[in-house]
């Protein structure tokens, strides 16, 4: 299956090679919202709202204007398949096929919305919880896994998918994304870069940083902050005392919105809109997502150390799957078939033993390597040798 999803990707003859979203996510932009156009009106001096922006409330009811039913079902698809394949790698983790995972079980409405409102030719910069968003943008899973998995590099090639690779230190995706959206306007190019960050992720300097640069060089961004309440075992309250993280956009000068991070289509058609406005040069965006971290960190956290379990039942409560399934009257069944042979498919790669070179470890750390890497090179493969035992 996973294979008829990277060939659907593939740029058509004549264009570039690029490949293009799969089609279970592929979807028409609708920019016609009246919840944007309301908070739309002076982006530059709205305050976010301390309510988050709601399209579909927690009992699947729409209580603002919706995307079209296409769309819509494009969401609650891609969130089904992005659960389970939570669920799968988080099982792979703990056979010993992944080295880690850290689940965005709970947040898929983040993951699937903000990256379905992606075009062909905007950039994705996901941290390391973002392998939903990844897979969703077109990414195979096998591939989206690797350095989970503790192989070599990201796994994938970024340029191909329009994809930077999976980002674990705190934020510093934000600069780089910064960078690359500059220089994409310098050249005339037409195109947005969405950022994922966590809330713990706006408490380093290097966001600080990728806000101000953006700001200050209008460079087209979307910065988007999963707030799942949790930076490991830090809980929001002792990060930031600004009434929303969506505030801290006021402060240097770009909109914020703050959004239910639970609502696909809050997400999507919020995205959407601030993607919009980069592309034609309206400048960077923050956009905050309010959701809950379900799972632990990672695989190797204990949530009972630093919060109660009974403190995610609300949040369970509020599942953005739940909320879809009432909203469209269809349940994860629909998807059922699917998602086992994709899952299946993936087991299936994951089963296989990678391939390891040892001297993959030192290509591409210079461009001519150094005296002192040459010498760790060969001292790595003499240790290797004798353990082999070779004369």
């Amino acid at each position: 299956m996973w294979s008829d999803i990277r060939a659907s990707c593939r740029a058509p003859a004549g264009n570039s090679s690029r490949p293009r979203s799969p089609a279970w996510t592929s979807v028409t932009i609708p920019t016609d919202h009246s919840v944007m156009k309301s908070i739309e009106a002076s982006p530059e001096l709205t305050l976010p709202g301390r309510k988050p922006i709601q399209l579909v409330d927690e009992n699947g009811s729409a209580v603002g204007d919706l995307p079209d039913e296409r769309v819509l079902r494009s969401l609650h698809r891609a969130m089904v398949l992005g659960r389970r394949f939570n669920r799968q790698a988080t099982a792979l983790t703990k056979q010993g096929r992944l080295a880690v995972y850290p689940s965005s079980v709970g947040q898929e409405a983040c993951e699937v919305g903000a990256t379905l409102a992606l075009e062909a030719d905007d950039w994705l910069f996901p941290t390391y919880r973002d392998t939903v968003a990844v897979v969703t943008r077109g990414v195979p899973a096998v591939e989206t896994l690797t350095l989970l998995r503790g192989d070599w590099h990201s796994g994938y090639d970024p340029h191909a998918y329009r994809v930077a690779p999976l980002c674990t230190p705190l934020s510093t995706n934000g600069p780089h994304a910064v960078g690359l959206a500059h220089a994409a306007r310098l050249r005339g190019d037409s195109l947005a870069v969405l950022v994922f960050m966590g809330d713990g992720a706006t408490s380093e300097g290097d966001a600080h940083e990728a806000f101000n640069f953006a700001a200050v060089f209008n460079a087209p961004v979307v910065f988007f902050i999963q707030n799942n309440q949790w930076a490991i075992s830090v809980p929001l309250s002792k990060q930031s005392k600004a009434p929303t993280l969506a505030h801290k956009a006021i402060g240097y000068g770009m909109p914020g919105y703050h959004v239910d991070g639970n609502d696909a289509a809050a997400v999507y058609t919020v995205v959407s809109e601030a993607l919009a406005r980069a592309r034609s040069g309206g400048g960077p965006s923050i956009v905050e997502g309010l959701t809950y971290r379900i799972d632990p960190h990672t695989n190797s956290d204990d949530t009972n150390r630093y919060r109660d379990a009974s403190d995610a039942e609300p949040w369970r409560a509020a599942d953005p799957l739940l909320r879809f399934n009432r909203l469209l009257g269809v349940d994860e069944s629909a998807y059922a078939e699917e998602a086992d042979r994709m899952m299946a498919e993936l087991r299936a790669e994951m089963n296989k033993d990678a391939h390891v070179d040892p001297d993959e470890l030192f290509e591409h750390v210079y461009a001519v390597p150094t005296p002192r890497l040459r010498a760790q090179a060969a001292a790595l493969r003499a240790e290797l040798a004798a353990d082999r035992g070779d004369a």
